[in-house]
């Protein structure tokens, strides 16, 4: 019997993601981790040491040796990189967003046909296993509401949280509701850094259904929490314990708790990032479609963008007998203070008097 043949992958960006997808991709036994690659050569070469691989400075470097990559770099470089392994014939798991731009995502996109080479953008939330489990039992929603919340970091400093984080919500509800989008509102705020570190917005589909998102990078608070609303029943889905609770009515009309039930569906613990390469593995060999595809990636790219441009960000005055300035005081002082405007013009959009 013949043995089958190693996927020979390249990883592109040795940052925090770069290193995760690393140390995945050198613990699966159909996977030859032939290369790292960052421009810093020395953070390269500490993970090529850690999972007994190769590192390079130049990305180019890495491409006659690989059958497919895993691009982590800082989103400007992933068109160069994914257009550059594509007409190589390499096939690409780019780290989302897909690009900083709608136009070079539709080159990334025309270009993998081009190669007949896959495409699989990095919304790992996809094989969240509490949100695969989620989706089977979400049908008609009628209004969701989703938070993404968690302390700053400076290594994304360069791009807003809608298109950092938010992004992988806007993925999910794209394929949840089956739907054309019709109107969103969007507020926000720029606290400790150049872009948007608070975002909400709320959007309504055709179908009625109406859904309010969060997302924050200046909490203190870590949460990852989705509720769907709907005839039959109520939502609860907790990303990061991967949990659901299905609320039901058993009688109706409701007279006490006691008329409703309350399911837990089972959920096997899994890795969704090495879900997300076996995936991607899967596609390459079965010549399948991946969940996230390009196309998916640049639909939820180009709602997020538009999210950005369209963001109505509210100027902080600094308060009489202030913190220092860019003190840790002041940025959560800033932090309430635009999170009680978003909050307050919220409720006020839904006709809601807050006091």
């Amino acid at each position: 019997m013949t043995k089958k043949k190693k996927i020979r992958f390249g990883v592109v960006g040795a940052g925090k993601i770069g290193n995760y997808h690393a140390r995945t991709l050198a613990a699966m036994p159909e996977v030859e981790l032939v290369g790292i690659s960052d421009i810093n050569v020395l953070r390269a070469q500490v993970l090529a040491w850690r999972y007994d691989s190769m590192a390079y400075k130049n990305y180019a470097d890495i491409l006659p040796q690989t059958d497919a990559i895993v691009i982590s770099t800082p989103t400007e470089y992933h068109a160069e990189i994914a257009l550059a392994a594509m007409k190589k014939g390499i096939h690409c798991l780019v780290e989302k967003p897909i690009t900083n731009s709608v136009e070079d995502a539709k080159k990334l996109l025309e270009a993998a046909e081009k190669a007949k080479v896959m495409l699989q953008v990095g919304h790992v939330e996809r094989f969240n296993p509490a949100v695969v489990e989620a989706l089977k039992h979400i049908k008609n929603p009628k209004f969701v509401t989703i938070e993404r919340l968690g302390p700053y970091d400076p290594r994304v400093s360069g791009i807003g949280v809608t298109l950092d984080l938010m992004i992988h919500d806007l993925d999910i509800v794209l394929t949840m509701i089956n739907s054309p989008l019709e109107t969103f509102d969007a507020v926000g705020a720029s606290l400790l850094s150049e872009h948007d570190d608070i975002s909400n917005v709320r959007l309504k589909f055709k179908s009625g259904c109406t859904v309010d998102i969060t997302a924050s990078r200046v909490t203190m608070e870590i949460a990852r929490r989705m509720r769907v609303y709907q005839e039959e029943n109520y939502i609860s889905v907790d990303y990061a314990s991967s949990l659901i609770k299905i609320y039901e009515k058993k009688n109706s009309p409701i007279k006490s708790l006691k008329d409703i039930a309350v399911s837990f569906p089972k959920i096997v613990k899994k890795q969704p990032i090495q879900e997300e390469l076996y995936h991607f593995i899967d596609c390459i060999e079965n010549s399948k479609s991946p969940v996230p595809s390009g196309e998916k990636g640049l639909m939820a790219l180009k709602l997020a963008l538009d999210i950005t441009d369209n963001l109505k960000k509210y100027e902080l005055k600094e308060p009489k007998n202030a913190f220092p300035k860019n003190s840790i005081f002041q940025s959560i002082a800033d932090a309430g203070k635009a999170t009680r405007v978003m909050v307050e013009e919220g409720l006020k959009n839904s006709g809601i008097d807050k006091t």
